[in-house]
């Protein structure tokens, strides 16, 4: 049979391919062992066994185990079905917004909560397009590149998570935000030409926005301060601020002001040697122009 677009073949073990728990994120154990209890106990109730409740929803009786002992996090679609099939009235489908809160990985989760509650962001990624500016498009291709590369759903997983992160520029009052990019990044064609296209629009939309500084960096540049790797430094409405790079702490988040004052001043001179954010904005368009 075939459910929500995908072939599923019920009862037999073999069931489609859910999220995984992170056995590390306590706070995602415990949400979806909570949902996955209340699946159970709404099941029971109506006397439906494992096997007639898998059916019923048209997944494999594997996934329903799976999903009802915490060890998968269940799809918002699945959700819904279960609530019509339970006669739930909405209760089920209503645990869609306690699935959404973890079904992101925890570093995501976390990072989101950063930028949620930064007033002014200055990043500087030399190796990709960053991630608050990637169209779902780009950001599947960029994550299928990878090697021992990802799963289909894997892949899908974290380019939700990075499209869910750009709600930052609907917000009112928008942080400041300033962004670096590398001319080569936005040359190569991850994806095909039209996926560059239309990351290349992506990018000069974004660029309109009045909190937003976009600024590229030329290859041919003779002089460059990011050699050392990237920077993200996010400044928070109490004057208090974090940072990250590559060359400091290993990549973990810092917030002693000595090591701040280092990635600011690299960001500053990166800043200085860049195309100015028109001069950016006519440089991407003239790319868009020969793509």
């Amino acid at each position: 049979m075939s459910v929500n677009g995908e072939a599923v073949r019920v009862g037999t073990g073999t069931d489609e391919p859910g999220w995984v728990v992170d056995p590390d994120d306590d706070w995602a154990l415990a949400v979806i062992a909570t949902v996955g209890r209340q699946l159970r106990l709404r099941r029971e109730a109506t006397g439906m066994r494992v096997g007639d409740f898998a059916v019923a929803v048209g997944y494999g009786e594997d996934l329903v185990y799976k999903i009802e002992t915490g060890k998968r996090i269940p799809r918002p679609e699945y959700l819904d079905t279960a609530d019509e099939v339970l006669d739930a009235g909405g209760l089920v489908a209503a645990m869609k917004e306690d699935v959404k809160k973890v079904r992101y990985p925890k570093k995501v989760r976390d990072l989101a909560q950063m930028e949620a509650r930064a007033v002014e962001l200055q990043l500087y990624d030399p190796l990709h397009i960053h991630g608050l500016l990637q169209t779902p498009e780009y950001a599947r291709a960029l994550l299928s590149m990878r090697r021992p590369a990802y799963s289909a759903e894997e892949v899908e997983r974290f380019a939700s998570a990075r499209v869910a992160r750009r709600t930052i520029f609907d917000r009112d009052p928008a942080p400041e935000l300033g962004f670096i990019l590398e001319e080569w990044t936005l040359r190569r064609p991850l994806g095909g030409r039209e996926v560059l296209r239309a990351q290349l629009e992506h990018l000069l939309t974004v660029a309109t926005l009045p909190t937003v500084e976009l600024q590229v960096m030329p290859t041919d540049r003779q002089e460059h301060a990011g050699v050392d790797g990237g920077i993200e430094v996010l400044k928070f409405a109490d004057g208090t601020a974090v940072g990250r790079s590559p060359a400091m702490g290993g990549g973990r988040a810092v917030s002693d002001l000595r090591q701040l004052r280092i990635l600011e001043l690299r960001y500053g001179i990166i800043r200085a040697q860049a195309l100015t954010p028109r001069e950016s904005i006519a440089f991407v368009e003239d790319l868009l122009g020969e793509t």
